[in-house]
């Protein structure tokens, strides 16, 4: 009888062991499972902060960029003063077209209230005579730069064409996105880029700081 009483001391002792061992076991599982989480949730967070580009509140660094006639030309060097537009244009897209009477009309009414346009064309599928040709064709009064491989655009996190970006003159971006709510330019309700322009030149506050710009999609290959 000692013997047997003995035995299952000894079983449940081990037992008891076991089950503590487990227990750690588990709780060091789920350190490094939350460890494990807690960095796939970092990644993804840097992930979504670098695809979002520049974010409404922090300044556009100085860029340059060649015009269609080869001259480099710097962003400080083109901001009126009290700021400018960079929009990204195509020669392609029939959005953009669609937009083009709306776009020369921001940009002559406001270049008089010192807000100048500066004109991004990202497009590897467009040579440099096309943008050209379309520059003339389209009557574009502002200087249209090439983005060669797409840096400023990927920098700036642009996607589409037409796609705006309205920073004053110390560079901090105020609005970003499309230039109304309408791409047929017949029921506009929502001048989201005209709106901001008023806003800010009226020492007031902008409302809407941005919104989904919608069009064509920037071409990165010419494949």
């Amino acid at each position: 009888m000692g013997k047997n009483r003995s035995g299952h001391a000894n079983v449940l002792v081990i037992q008891i062991i076991k089950g503590s061992n487990k227990g750690k076991e588990c709780e060091v599982m789920k350190r490094a499972s939350l460890l494990f989480l807690t960095i796939i949730a970092s990644l993804l967070f840097v992930s979504s902060a670098f695809s979002q580009g520049l974010v409404v509140g922090n300044t556009m660094e100085n860029f340059s960029l060649p015009d269609t006639n080869g001259a480099t030309k710097a962003l400080n060097d083109l901001k009126g003063k009290n700021g400018a537009v960079v929009i990204f244009l195509s020669a392609q897209c029939p959005v953009v077209r669609g937009y083009v009477a709306r776009i020369n009309e921001l940009a002559a009414g406001y270049q008089a209230k010192g807000i100048n346009f500066i004109g991004i064309n990202s497009n590897a599928t467009e040579d440099l005579n096309w943008v050209k040709s379309n520059v003339t064709e389209y009557g574009y009064k502002f200087p249209v730069l090439i983005d060669k491989g797409s840096v400023l655009a990927d920098k700036l996190g642009a996607t589409v064409t037409p796609e705006a970006y309205y920073v004053d003159a110390n560079g901090v971006l105020l609005y970003h996105g499309a230039i109304d709510n309408d791409r047929s330019g017949k029921n506009v309700t929502d001048s989201y880029l005209k709106t901001a322009f008023d806003s800010s030149l009226s020492g007031k506050k902008i409302t809407r700081t941005s919104a989904n710009a919608f069009g064509c999609s920037i071409k990165k290959s010419a494949d």
